[in-house]
């Protein structure tokens, strides 16, 4: 596990280092939260009768809330990571109930250099529970700044089309 991770230059990172973030416990406010922000009042989030029902047995946290979550544990250093430029293959393996305390086993899985100033970081990220089982893998993209560059040097044409919009 490398704790330096998030603050390492570009040219310093490796794939396959790692690190894991603390724990954060998921509460019934975070739902109800989440959903009164997002819209999203699906009935297996919301309703506790209808969820009784459900092969869930019971209300459980929205699969979206769970990546956000993670993407809050994680300790990006604002000096490094200008933006978030994608997340995919996010796989939902369990269900993330109320009180649940949730980390985040993340390690570099690729590097592409875009420019002299910036790099895209691949991370495999797997959000897990407190009997350390899998909820959620995911991989998600960030443009990380290498030393000596200012904010707003790279060029969109440097990061293939995307413009970073400082975080």
């Amino acid at each position: 596990m490398n704790h330096r991770l998030p603050a390492l230059d570009f040219t310093e990172l490796e794939t396959g280092m790692s690190a894991t973030t603390r724990g954060r416990t998921v509460t019934e406010t975070d739902v109800v939260s989440f959903a009164a922000l997002t819209g999203d009042w699906h009935p297996q989030h919301a309703d506790a009768s209808w969820a009784a029902q459900s092969p869930f047995g019971e209300r459980i946290a929205h699969g979206m809330l769970v990546i956000s979550l993670a993407a809050g544990l994680v300790p990006f250093d604002p000096e490094r990571v200008m933006a978030l430029r994608s997340v995919s293959g996010a796989t939902f393996k369990r269900p993330v109930r109320f009180g649940d305390t949730l980390h985040v086993e993340g390690r570099v899985k690729e590097l592409t250099a875009v420019s002299d100033e910036a790099g895209l970081v691949a991370f495999a990220w797997n959000v897990v529970n407190q009997d350390g089982r899998t909820v959620c893998r995911a991989t998600v993209e960030v443009l990380w700044r290498r030393d000596g560059a200012a904010l707003g040097e790279v060029e969109e044409a440097d990061a293939g089309g995307f413009v970073p919009i400082p975080l």
